[in-house]
């Protein structure tokens, strides 16, 4: 059953409600997290066909119709030149064809950040099996560079192939886009556009991160040998510099620039450490009776109980974003992110090499969320069930949080570890989708084991068409080593 007075299912919020997702995260209600509801949302635009390709011809008529039939709306471009001819802000465009410079559809939209372009070709992908899951990704990022896209889509006779800016390619094999395939894979790529966190979101307090600090040197150690473990690993994609793609003209490399927020390429994956946080135990709602609250305490419902869960604030170390993560150089290449009360800020080193510039990871919120999480499950099992072991953990250690964009093997689940997610639909990073599916995953993850009786210590939350988030108690040495134990741990899947 769908709340009409939001756009999340109830199902999916059983735990915590859309007010308080709201005010914990800044997560607007308005938010669509299931396929149907996000398509009700999406506008899309199509540009007109590019050249002669009887089999484009085919595939965007049936494009055109699966979206009618998912419930999209479908809008036409405006008549007219310039600016009054551009797509408004928060319609997607579909960009058929190959463009001559002077006619790139970037150059028909209104945003940077609010309207995604999707390129459409005749011609089979630019990846294959002989290249290194590193090289796949350089290959489409460089297509999406030269470009000025921000999703791809190959269509062959036999099929259509997706690749996303994720690294995430995903292969339908039909020579028509089938109505169940768009809903479900495609459009939530449309629903929400890939952004770096924004100027206001953060407050910004440059050059206070301590680097010489003995609690910051501790934790330093365990970044570096972290990334010097995945460095072994071929599937850890790591960093596509801004300098090594190709432009057609600088006034593409300025927009591709400017929509990066300055940084000198995309990295992929993080690497955080939320630092300790002791937490009070959640008091059941029946033990204040009548007593008012106010803001202090967040409902949770959970495991047949009505809680009251004290959320305090949250401290992460992470990585910036665009460092090579296999060879942190922790005075430049880590920063701190937290949220208090709804205040959310971003701490970077002092005596910065001229030139670097230290940004915060697409995935801020997504590792936020994370973070507010751990703090609530630690409070939750303090009341429910108060020999686990993670709320000590939490306290004393902190916990390790390594993302990367592959995917587990199922042998390779830790301990403790449960794993959600997986009927997620497919949305890029840096979307606010990602970060409501970590908090609301977590909660559910929690149900799970304290119905199985499982002693709780972390979570893997599968992000299908995008990667996996393993977050709990060991240190990300100690995560690294374990993932890493044998020469080939993880596997790629799209979900």
């Amino acid at each position: 059953m769908i709340d009409q007075r939001t756009s999340y299912p109830s199902s999916m919020t059983r735990h915590l409600s859309p007010f308080w997702l709201n005010r914990l995260l800044g997560i607007p209600s308005s938010t669509p997290l299931t396929p149907r509801l996000m398509a009700s949302t999406l506008r899309v635009a199509f540009c007109p066909l590019q050249e002669e390709s009887p089999r484009l011809d085919h595939f965007i008529t049936a494009l055109r119709e699966s979206f009618v039939e998912c419930g999209v709306t479908i809008v036409e471009e405006a008549a007219g030149e310039g600016r009054d001819s551009r797509v408004e802000a928060g319609t997607a465009l579909i960009a058929p064809g190959r463009f001559e410079d002077h006619q790139l559809p970037i150059s028909r939209v209104s945003t940077l950040y609010n309207n995604l372009i999707v390129g459409v070709y005749d011609e089979p992908p630019p990846v294959h099996g002989g290249q290194t899951p590193q090289e796949r990704l350089d290959a489409v990022v460089g297509k999406l560079a030269w470009e000025m896209v921000h999703l791809l889509i190959y269509v062959t006779e036999n099929s259509w192939t997706v690749c996303s800016m994720n690294g995430g390619i995903t292969t339908f094999d039909t020579p028509l886009p089938e109505s169940r395939d768009v809903l479900e894979s495609l459009i939530p790529k449309l629903t929400a556009q890939v952004v770096p966190p924004r100027d206001g979101e953060l407050e910004l307090r440059t050059g206070a991160l301590d680097t010489s600090a003995p609690e910051f040197l501790e934790f330093a150690a365990d970044f570096v040998e972290c990334g010097r473990i995945w460095a072994g690993n071929e599937r850890f994609m790591n960093h596509t510099s801004r300098e090594s793609l190709d432009y057609r003209n600088g006034f593409c490399r300025k927009i591709v620039s400017r929509y990066l927020d300055e940084r000198n390429g995309m990295s992929y994956g993080f690497f955080a450490r939320q630092l300790p946080v002791k937490v009070a135990p959640a008091i059941e709602a029946d033990d204040l009776g009548g007593t008012s609250v106010g803001d202090a305490l967040v409902p949770v419902t959970i495991a047949g109980k009505q809680l009251l869960v004290p959320v305090p604030g949250v401290r992460i170390l992470t990585t910036r974003s665009g460092c090579r993560k296999t060879a942190i150089d922790p005075r430049h290449d880590l920063v701190e992110i937290g949220l208090d009360n709804g205040h959310a800020w971003l701490v970077t080193p002092a005596g910065l090499p001229e030139g670097l510039v230290s940004k915060p990871s697409f995935d801020t919120l997504t590792i936020i969320a994370h973070a507010i999480g751990n703090a609530m499950i630690a409070s939750i099992l303090l009341a429910l069930a108060p020999g686990n072991r993670f709320p000590g953990l939490l306290a004393r250690f902190g916990c390790g949080m390594t993302h990367w964009h592959y995917y587990l093997d199922e042998e390779m689940i830790p301990d403790g570890y449960v794993v959600h997610g997986f009927d997620n639909p497919p949305v890029s990073c840096s979307t606010p989708q990602s970060a409501a599916y970590s908090l609301l995953g977590k909660l559910d993850a929690l149900e799970r084991a304290l119905e199985g009786g499982t002693d709780y210590l972390g979570d893997v939350h599968i992000e299908p068409g995008h990667g996996t988030n393993v977050v709990g108690t060991r240190s990300l040495a100690k995560m690294a080593m374990f993932l890493n134990a044998d020469s080939c741990v993880c596997s790629q899947r799209e979900g």
